[in-house]
Order: structure tokens, then sequence, then C-alpha cells
């Protein structure tokens, strides 16, 4: 029960985020402070959550391929909808969540096979706190470039529950893959992670946010490590 709970409350705030960016009030200041502090915590999560365990799991150049592979995906799924769809409004944003959001939820279903209580609340934790502003963040601008209620909260259900089947995908078929495959799943995860911070989190919390958000960011990043730390 406990295990779909967490999931329930990790891949839910992607709603929660949602139905805040159509309906609450979110000057763009919060936006882009939200979505700057959500990059901090990434920062640290790609780095000590998925890079640094992988190389000791499977050595440097395994590593650096399944990075690159994921930042190479993510990138040209990004080029395909901003310049080939000409959809800038958000979509963007909901591509990033899904696609690195997809093998850090299955890492999150592999920790809570063997995880204790501190190692799944590190990476919960850090996952969920940059989902819930991720979303809002995406859902305000898909609503900003003219997209119905319906369709965008459709949209982030459907990432959620995506989501959601990649948590209990991990807990259940991945718990007798070697941990070599789950470190590649983890990298390609974090090139898809670097990718976005680059194209998708960084521009817009700056653009929203100013200067402060680089401030922001150094306190999501703070505030990862400290959930790392507590997860040993």
């Amino acid at each position: 029960m406990l295990v779909f709970a967490i999931i329930l409350v990790v891949s839910g705030a992607l709603v929660i985020g949602a139905l805040w960016g159509l309906y609450g009030y979110m000057p763009d200041w919060i936006q882009g402070n939200l979505l700057a502090l959500a990059g901090g915590a990434l920062m640290s999560s790609v780095v000590l959550e998925m890079i640094q365990p992988a190389i000791g799991e499977s050595g440097l150049w395994t590593t650096v391929a399944f990075t690159v592979l994921g930042a190479v995906v993510f990138t040209a799924i990004d080029y395909l909808i901003d310049e080939k769809m000409q959809n800038k409004g958000g979509a963007g944003l909901l591509a990033a969540i899904t696609l690195d959001g997809i093998p850090e939820n299955l890492a999150l279903g592999v920790a809570l096979i063997g995880g204790n209580a501190l190692q799944v609340a590190a990476l919960a934790g850090s996952i969920l706190l940059s989902n819930l502003p991720e979303a809002a963040g995406g859902a305000k601008q898909m609503r900003d470039g003219g997209s119905s209620h319906k369709k965008i909260l459709m949209l982030w259900i459907g990432a959620a529950i995506l989501l959601s089947l990649a948590a209990i995908i991990g807990k259940t078929l991945l718990k007798d893959v070697d941990d070599a495959v789950i470190s590649a799943i983890d990298c390609f995860a974090a090139g898809a992670v670097i990718a976005s911070l680059a194209t998708e989190v960084f521009p817009s919390a700056f653009k929203d946010g100013n200067h402060w958000a680089g401030i922001s960011t150094a306190i999501g990043l703070v505030l990862a490590l400290g959930l790392n730390q507590l997860g040993g």
C-alpha cells in the first residue's frame, strides 16, 4: 500500500501542478523561480543519484554513451515539437517531464524493492520537487498558447498515468534485472534531464524569474543535496 501511495504522490504532483497552472494565480516571477528551483534539484539528482552510481556499476564509457544517447533523443523530440510542429506553448516542458520521468520512475520503482525508507524518500522527494513547478509552468504556457483547459488537463493526467506505470514496472518487472541495465536506464534519464535543463527549464526560468532564478537554482540544488544525504 505504501508503494502505491508514494507513486501516487510523485505522479499526482503533475496533475496538481497542472491544475495550479490552469486555475491558480501564478505571477511570472513565481513561475520562473519555481522552475529554477526544480532545475537546481535536478542538477543535484542527475549527478548524485544517476551518473555517479552508474560509473561504479557500468564503467565510465557505458555511462557516457547512455548519457549522451538520452540527451540526443530528448533534443531530437524537443526539436520536432518546437520547430516542426510549431508547438512551443509548454509542450517542450511536457516532453521534458515525460522523457526523463519514465526512466526516473523506473528507478524509483527499483528503489522501492530494496532501498531503505530514507533512500526512497530522497529519490521521490527530488522527483516531486521537480514535477510540481514544471507541470504548473508547462500548463500555464499551454493555456497562454490557446489550448483548451480540458485538453491540457488530459495531457498532464496522461503523463501522470504513464509515469505511474513506469514506477510500477520498475517495482515488479525489473526486480531481478542486472544492476548494469538499471544503470543504463539511469544514465539515459540523466542525459534527457541535462538536455531539458539547457533547452527548456533554465531559459524559461531566467525569462520569467530574471536574476533571482540563479538564487532559486542554488536553493533547489541544496534541498536535493540534503535529501540525498538523508538517503545515505
